[in-house]
């Protein structure tokens, strides 16, 4: 059986019930969450309440589970996870579990924005210019290379919290030392933006499968309603964002638009949020898993779907009873 595990798996309902689709009963879906609310857990075949993943037993209960329930395959679907099960990478595949994560160097790299830029800078891969500190900017700002106004996020944050754009320097200065995260600085890209859903084989580590979509809307987080489209010259550059990193399984990137040319935005090594449009538009990132399972290398089926296919984005619900809980230790109940 091809058991995969979902760690965090949260409001990620649609993706398990699109596992389940092309799985036809190959496997089972696990699921844990910390919350016994989660709504996800609801549509897996086996769930486990977890700790906090920042406690000292988190991971410990994790490999309990993978042996327990012969798990095949292990995801997180959310970003400060991922480090902790790249840090596990070799143990999870000695215990013949695949990891859907990067290696750990690449890992850091995704997690950390302005690593990320150094990196892709020093190897010439196109991306947005960032500064870490005030000095920086305005050695920038002296010198030319960017100018206000600017965009401000923090050095590791995730579903666009603390984002936000800044006119000046009085403003800048306040943003960045409001004391509520460790903050980075980048030019305000205006050319227009876009992303992929990125499956990196786990065999060769070269991606096989790119769907491309830009968003029609957005709500906080990700985007909500989205359209299909295709570019050669962005396939290539994906190709040569991985060939400078260590990736495996399903990738979210986000890419900006400047002058005709595509940079490298960001890289969230899991299940985007939106992958529901790819696997609706035909490219099936839980076949490409199931392949990886069993030892086989995915051959290339980059651009192999339509242009023009749109995904709108609504909210749906479980109703479920306090008895089917896995646990009634939760505020409120």
């Amino acid at each position: 059986m091809d058991n995969i595990l979902f760690c965090s798996v949260g409001r990620r309902c649609a993706l398990l019930k699109d596992f389940r689709t092309t799985m036809k009963g190959c496997g089972k879906l696990i699921a844990t969450d910390l919350s016994p609310v989660a709504p996800g857990l609801f549509f897996a075949d086996e769930t486990y309440l977890v700790p906090r993943i920042d406690d000292p037993s988190y991971f410990g209960k994790i490999l309990n589970i993978c042996d327990k329930s012969k798990v095949k395959a292990i995801t997180t679907l959310i970003d400060p996870e991922i480090e902790i099960l790249a840090s596990h990478r070799e143990e999870l595949l000695t215990k013949g579990i695949l990891p859907l994560c990067p290696a750990q160097w690449t890992a850091h790299l995704c997690f950390n924005k302005y690593e990320m830029f150094k990196h892709l800078r020093d190897k010439g891969v196109r991306t947005v210019l960032t500064y870490d500190s005030l000095e920086g900017l305005k050695e920038g700002l002296e010198c030319g290379e960017v100018k206000f106004p600017v965009f401000m996020k923090p050095v590791s944050g995730s579903g666009s919290v603390g984002i936000g754009k800044v006119n000046n320097w009085q403003e800048a200065e306040e943003k960045f030392n409001d004391g509520k995260y460790k903050y980075i600085i980048q030019e305000l890209m205006t050319g227009g933006d876009c992303d992929a859903d990125v499956y990196v084989d786990c065999i060769s580590h070269k991606p096989v499968a790119i769907f491309s979509k830009k968003k029609i809307e957005s709500r906080i987080g990700g985007a909500s309603k989205t359209i299909s489209f295709k570019d050669p010259k962005l396939f290539q550059f994906v190709e040569e964002v991985c060939s400078v990193l260590e990736l495996n399984g399903p990738c979210d990137m986000d890419f900006f638009i400047k002058d005709g040319e595509y940079y490298l935005s960001e890289i969230n090594p899991r299940f985007g949020g939106a992958y529901l449009h790819a696997y609706g538009a035909g490219v099936d990132f839980v076949k490409l898993i199931l392949n990886n399972i069993h030892g086989i290398e995915n051959k290339s089926i980059i651009g192999q779907y339509d242009e023009d296919v749109i995904m709108m984005m609504y909210d749906d619900v479980v109703i479920t009873r306090k008895s089917e809980l896995l646990s009634d230790d939760f505020p409120l109940l």
